[in-house]
């Protein structure tokens, strides 16, 4: 069966920008990808852990609606309406999910919407945000159409990276380092999964894709641990990166799949309630990607500064940390305001923050350039 390939050419957002990338990439299955853009000089901060769901912000959001005269217009008349509810407080991590379904659903059809939603991600993120780096993570089959029958969905997954990449790839303006994590979905068969480790592993998209990634409804691992280790073996064998969301909520604690993973998708609950965990951790070398604003809005913790004894433990235990934002855009808060949460209500300190702020360029996938001057700067003795 031939791969169901989304033309770029066709791709509205695509053509508004001017762009030839998408086209360039998505224009056969054989095209090779270019070589990946040398690093930048600026920027102070490396994103490790942000979801391409909630990390649009509701302004950008509701302007894409309004030109589209989406349905849910109806619902959301005004923009400070739609903007309460997008960024509330969630009762729970299966309550906060519902939120993603839902942006994937304005992201459909990607060959109309993704191009322009990327575009503004990566404007916002070199402009507003000061970031050198930017792991975005994707479950790609949740964006292609979904009136196609699976193995149709499963070729299209192709050109949902293709699109991505070429978003990022068109602003040259703004030039920070943006790699792709493809996730794995606790909801998605087997079938799909071993099909998202394979996409992430070919050869032709290498600098595009940088790891492979677990994420979904917490309480639907156990039932199928098996599956998830075979399939982060197979990741392994295929020479990808792996981190997951293990250890985000108490029903999320699944020690068989530590050993396979570079990284740990959050794993607050490591310091907060396992911590006997912390010395294989460190010695492993795995480094946790913390997003404190996502432990309160999914009620995980019920204040910023319920975060102290995390990381003090994680410091103690000589575990690294990455902070990141999860969901910026859900959460309406930008990565440089979830530093400034943290040090001005004293749950860091300043030389915890560098440590920190290291860590994320140490443990980032596709960054292998200098440390950037700006957090070098930071760094040095005072």
């Amino acid at each position: 069966m031939p791969r169901a390939t989304i033309k770029s050419k066709q791709t509205r957002s695509a053509a508004r920008s001017g762009s030839s990338a998408a086209a360039a990439i998505g224009s056969s299955p054989s095209s090779q990808a270019p070589s990946a853009p040398s690093y930048p000089n600026t920027g102070l901060y490396a994103e490790l852990h942000l979801h391409l769901g909630g990390a649009i912000l509701p302004n950008i959001l509701y302007h894409h609606m309004q030109r589209d005269q989406h349905a849910l217009l109806k619902r959301f008349p005004t923009f400070d309406r739609f903007e309460r509810f997008f960024t509330r407080r969630r009762t729970d991590l299966a309550d906060y999910l519902k939120m993603h379904k839902l942006v994937e659903s304005l992201q459909r059809p990607a060959e109309e919407h993704l191009f322009y939603y990327v575009t503004r991600l990566v404007r916002g993120a070199y402009l507003f945000d000061n970031l050198a780096y930017m792991e975005l993570r994707h479950t790609p089959y949740n964006r292609t159409d979904p009136d196609l029958d699976q193995p149709r969905r499963i070729d299209q997954m192709r050109s949902i990276v293709e699109l991505i990449a070429a978003a990022a790839m068109s602003q040259t303006r703004y030039p920070l380092v943006l790699r792709q994590i493809l996730c794995m979905h606790t909801e998605l068969p087997f079938e799909v999964n071993q099909a998202i480790v394979r996409l992430a592993a070919a050869p032709e998209l290498r600098n595009f894709i940088c790891a492979v990634d677990l994420a979904g409804p917490n309480h639907l691992y156990r039932s199928r641990i098996d599956q998830w280790v075979r399939l982060f073996r197979l990741a392994r064998s295929l020479g990808l990166r792996t981190t997951a969301h293990l250890y985000e909520t108490e029903t999320g604690c699944e020690p068989k799949l530590l050993p396979y993973l570079d990284r740990i998708g959050h794993g607050v609950q490591i310091p907060l309630r396992h911590r006997k965990l912390l010395a294989s951790v460190a010695r492993r070398g795995q480094c946790l990607e913390l997003c404190p604003t996502t432990y309160l809005r999914t009620g995980t913790l019920k204040d910023y500064t319920d975060l102290r004894d995390v990381f003090k433990a994680c410091d103690d235990a000589g575990v690294d940390v990455s902070i990141c934002t999860d969901n910026a855009g859900l959460h309406n808060m930008r990565l440089p305001a979830e530093m400034e949460n943290l040090l001005v209500r004293d749950v860091i300190n300043v030389d915890q923050l560098a440590r920190y702020l290291k860590a994320s360029f140490k443990h980032a996938f596709a960054w292998s350039g200098p440390m950037p001057e700006p957090l070098r700067r930071l760094t040095l003795p005072s």
